[in-house]
């Protein structure tokens, strides 16, 4: 699987400077990052709704829309896939593969536990644009 989302990373780090006109990766990396992340969210929207409605080849299409998305937000912020799977790894090694890491301070081992000067800080949400809920199709 990994393979696959890393051909994709270098077709994606391919087409960022192709023409706007002709290349749909060059006219996100032209909009810049808020535009991205507004299509990733859009994208996500759309998987969760067909899964709610039970719609598993849309789940299909759509989980591709999200992963490309993904991969051109990773692009633009310098993320490579690598860095993903490494943190997946290190995931697993805390909770096991199935398992996402707690955002409360729950104590973890002190070998991966966060620096003391870094607390657990949440992120702000931010509001892309409003849009409604319902699937365009």
């Amino acid at each position: 699987m990994s393979d696959s989302l890393g051909r994709l990373y270098l077709a994606v780090l391919a087409a960022k400077d192709l023409d706007p006109a002709t290349s749909r990766t060059a006219r996100l990396f032209q909009r810049g990052p808020a535009k991205m992340a507004k299509k990733l969210a859009e994208e996500a929207i759309e998987v969760v709704i067909d899964a709610v409605n039970g719609n598993s080849d849309a789940v299909v299409r759509e989980s591709a829309d999200l992963l490309y998305n993904l991969t051109v937000l990773w692009a633009a912020a310098g993320v490579r896939p690598e860095d993903v799977w490494r943190e997946m790894e290190r995931r697993e090694h805390l909770l096991g593969i199935a398992e996402k890491l707690p955002k409360s301070s729950v104590k973890l081992p002190k070998t991966v536990a966060a620096p003391a000067a870094s607390p657990a800080v949440r992120r702000r949400i931010v509001a892309l644009e409003g849009r409604s809920l319902r699937k365009r199709h």
